[in-house]
């Protein structure tokens, strides 16, 4: 089965997979809490067996750690360990006890935080033997090792690490050895005291103010069609102008109010019953008329002009025998271009 010390090495070899692979992966986004914590841990020892008579003996312990992020990739801490471990067959107990510094170099600070460390303090070593052979010392030592810590909330954390440390006992009288090989793998929990800052809003962009664009040139005027109906104008086949006439009145309106408007033809039609010099004559005479009318209304005569066509343009055909159903019929012609006043004015 394997001993505490080859399952140590996996697991440091594990760990420093992991943390070159976080390393490859990590972003700058990530950012680090410079709040101390605390890590308490419990620990799984395998000391050198020549504490134990060449024993092979794991033990429990516990730590307990104090640390805090000084950059994105370091963090510092401070604390020690206790241990203890006992040799049935030869009856000796072994009692460690650890207090140093350790530097972490964190690979990432996302929810998954692999870490390489190393470090150095003191280490004392105590054997106790049922017949009496007591050892006690007090040396130097340096550790190295691998974790992963695994962040619950921006507080609480899981931590997994195992170190491996050298104590150098320098060959003294009260052990026969120069150096102590130890393994240990703990788990435990981190507790941060202060929160990440949040981070600061930078102040939004001010948009550049828009570009005053001078307003486009108003449209050139269009002109409108008004076509009146001969009937609503005149009495049949005359050229006297019904009264009143509140469109006649509103086309007069229009032109006094807008005096840039020029150019307005006045357009007589009728429909082709008659003869084409009748028809002619009688077309002129209506829009004659209506001109007349629009300058006694206070219309300029000369933005005016009155054009007669008689049959011209007609928009229906019709083809019926008896003279009432070809009146009937012709309707459309006498309201549209036959019998009609067509006024252009200018749209605003």
């Amino acid at each position: 089965m394997m001993n505490l010390r080859k399952a140590g090495t996996a697991i440091f070899i594990l760990l420093s997979a992991s943390a070159l692979h976080a390393s490859a992966q990590t972003t700058s986004a990530q950012t680090y809490n410079p709040s101390w914590y605390v890590a308490p841990t419990i620990n799984f020892v395998d000391p050198d067996r020549r504490f134990l008579g060449g024993d092979d003996k794991n033990g429990p312990g516990v730590g307990l750690r104090f640390g805090r992020a000084i950059s994105q990739d370091w963090d510092v801490e401070l604390g020690g360990s206790y241990a203890r471990a006992k040799s049935n067959g030869m009856g000796l107990t072994y009692k460690q006890g650890m207090l140093g510094v350790d530097a972490l170099y964190m690979f990432s600070r996302g929810t998954f935080q692999p870490y390489l460390l190393g470090g150095l303090g003191a280490e004392y070593d105590k054997v106790n033997g049922s017949g009496g052979a007591n050892a006690s010392k007090t040396s130097p030592y340096l550790n190295i090792g691998a974790g992963l810590r695994y962040a619950l909330s921006d507080q609480w954390g899981l931590q997994a690490e195992v170190r491996r440390s050298v104590d150098f006992l320098r060959s003294s009288g009260d052990f026969n050895f120069k150096h102590g090989n130890t393994t240990t793998v703990g788990l435990g929990l981190v507790y941060t005291f202060g929160k990440v800052a949040a981070p600061v809003a930078a102040a939004p962009m001010q948009p550049e103010p828009a570009p005053i664009v001078a307003p486009p040139p108003p449209p050139p005027p269009r002109f409108e069609k008004i076509t009146l109906s001969s009937t609503q104008l005149f009495a049949f086949d005359s050229a006297v102008l019904r009264l009143p006439q509140p469109k006649l009145d509103e086309i007069a309106s229009t032109l006094s109010a807008n005096p840039q408007i020029n150019s307005v033809t006045v357009t007589g039609y009728t429909d082709r019953l008659g003869s084409d010099r009748y028809n002619q004559g009688l077309s002129q005479r209506r829009a004659e008329a209506v001109k007349k009318y629009l300058t006694g209304q206070g219309v300029a005569g000369e933005r005016l002009s009155a054009v007669g066509k008689g049959k011209a343009n007609p928009v229906v055909e019709c083809n019926q025998k008896r003279r009432a159903e070809l009146i009937k019929c012709l309707e459309p012609n006498r309201r549209v271009e036959v019998e009609q006043i067509t006024i252009e004015k200018q749209v605003r």
